[in-house]
Parts: C-alpha cells; sequence; structure tokens
C-alpha cells in the first residue's frame, strides 16, 4: 500500500516484447496490483507478461481476443481495479516511457485530498520536453488547445500524456465504457471529467523516450483526435448546462 491507499498500475501493450520486461519490473514494491493488458500483440508481449507474472503474484495477465486500441486496453484494467476495490489507478505504458520515480507526485494530490485526477505534463519547461521530436511537440502544442477548449481545463496542458491516477470514486463516477478506444482517450477523459466537475492537477516530469516505437501515425492521429475534440466539445455543453445543470446533485461542483 502507499499512504494506507491501495494501488492498482494498469500496464495496457501491444506488440512490446522488447521493453514489456523492464516496463513492469520497474513498478515500485508499494503497488498493489499490476494489470498487465496484452491488446492481441503479433509479438510475444503475452508471453513475457505470463513468465513475469508467475514470478510476481501481483501482475494479473489480461489478454485481449482482438485489437481494441490503447484505450480499450485502459478500460479493462480498470474494469479489474474496480473489481479489486483499489482506491487509486495508475496507467503506465508498456513501452517503459513512465519513470516510476514520478508515480509519488502523481500518487500524492489524490490520497491527500487535493485531485481527483492526475496526470504528467511534459512541457512545463523546455528542460522537460527538450527529448520531443519538433513533429511531435507541434502536434502535442496544436491537441493541448483544443483539449483546453473542448474540456474547460484550461490549466492542463500535454494532454496526450499518458501518464494518469484516477482515484476509485471518480472512476466510478465515469463509465469506462464510454471511454474513448484509440489514442484520444486522454483527451476525451478530460472532457468527461470536467462535466462531473472532478479535479484535476498536472504533474510536471521530463520527456523519457528510448527503444520503443511509436505506432500513432501522426497526420492521421491529429485529424481523428481533433474531430472527437470537436464533438466532445458540443457534447460538454449540452451535459454540464442542459442535463446535469438541471440536476440538484450537480450544485456543488462534483457529482459524487
Amino acid at each position: 500500500m502507499y499512504k494506507s491507499q491501495k494501488i492498482a498500475v494498469v500496464v495496457p501493450a501491444y506488440n512490446e516484447e522488447e521493453l514489456i520486461g523492464e516496463a513492469l519490473s520497474s513498478i515500485p514494491e508499494y503497488v498493489d496490483k499490476v494489470y498487465a493488458v496484452d491488446d492481441c500483440s503479433l509479438d510475444r508481449t503475452y508471453e513475457i507478461m505470463q513468465k513475469i507474472a508467475e514470478e510476481n503474484p501481483k501482475v494479473v495477465c489480461i489478454k485481449h481476443k482482438e485489437n481494441g486500441g490503447v484505450g480499450a486496453a485502459i478500460v479493462a484494467g480498470y474494469k479489474k481495479a474496480l473489481q479489486d476495490r483499489m482506491d487509486i489507478a495508475v496507467v503506465m505504458a508498456g513501452d517503459n516511457q513512465m519513470d516510476p520515480a514520478y508515480l509519488p507526485d502523481l500518487l500524492d494530490p489524490i490520497v491527500e485530498g487535493r485531485a481527483d485526477y492526475t496526470k504528467g505534463n511534459r512541457l512545463f519547461s523546455p528542460e522537460y520536453r527538450k527529448a520531443m521530436s519538433r513533429w511531435r511537440l507541434f502536434g502535442n502544442t496544436l491537441l493541448t488547445l483544443l483539449t483546453k477548449i473542448a474540456s474547460g481545463y484550461w490549466h492542463v496542458s500535454d494532454p496526450q500524456n499518458g501518464y494518469t491516477a484516477i482515484s476509485r470514486q471518480t472512476l466510478e463516477r465515469i463509465d469506462p465504457d464510454t471511454i474513448y478506444t484509440y489514442y484520444g482517450y486522454p483527451n476525451d477523459m478530460l472532457v468527461k471529467l470536467n462535466v462531473y466537475g472532478f479535479r484535476v492537477i498536472d504533474v510536471p516530469h521530463p520527456a523519457r523516450y528510448g527503444k520503443e516505437k511509436s505506432k500513432i501515425k501522426y497526420s492521421r492521429y491529429i485529424f481523428k483526435v481533433s474531430w472527437l475534440l470537436l464533438k466532445d466539445f458540443f457534447w460538454r455543453l449540452k451535459m454540464k448546462y442542459l442535463v446535469l445543470g438541471m440536476s440538484p446533485i450537480s450544485r456543488n461542483g462534483r457529482n459524487r
């Protein structure tokens, strides 16, 4: 446990045979459960997961019969975290991009009652984002602006950052089955969080890239996520000001 809280880490992976072992082995001892979700990989990813699970009972392997997207893999882990009554569910990618040294920084605001959802921010300073390619930085900056507009969280940057933590109460309120299954899931998640008035905090940390190869086709990715955010913007306005705005439950700003 971490400060009397049961912590789960969801690790989505697709064709990560080179890095999944390193990613799983780096997760701190205080984590109670690790949900390693193989999204129908074509390589040895699941086999490596199973070997690690045999040595570490905290690791629970989940295998998808069909590739559903990174969002779908995360939803599978979230559902297991809810089923096991974990207090906080963290997402750390199977490509070992998320530095576990910063995990307490994501957990503490939730543990201390200052946030319901925390996320990494690699755009906080030039030093933190220097490992980003110019094309990736351009796309991230553009989607940051669009996500601010769509979600209403103007203090949040780097919405593509998948290093996140969420409280059980928040996850119970947001139906996991409604989360977008493609790479735009973090952006979509922020819109849903704002509709229900949850508190979101950015946690600065440096970008970390190594041997992983991005599976994102950026031209298609930016278009799809931009279209998603346009639809999300109007959905947020409808839900927050027409549907929930008429409900006494929403008067305190947070539906719990």
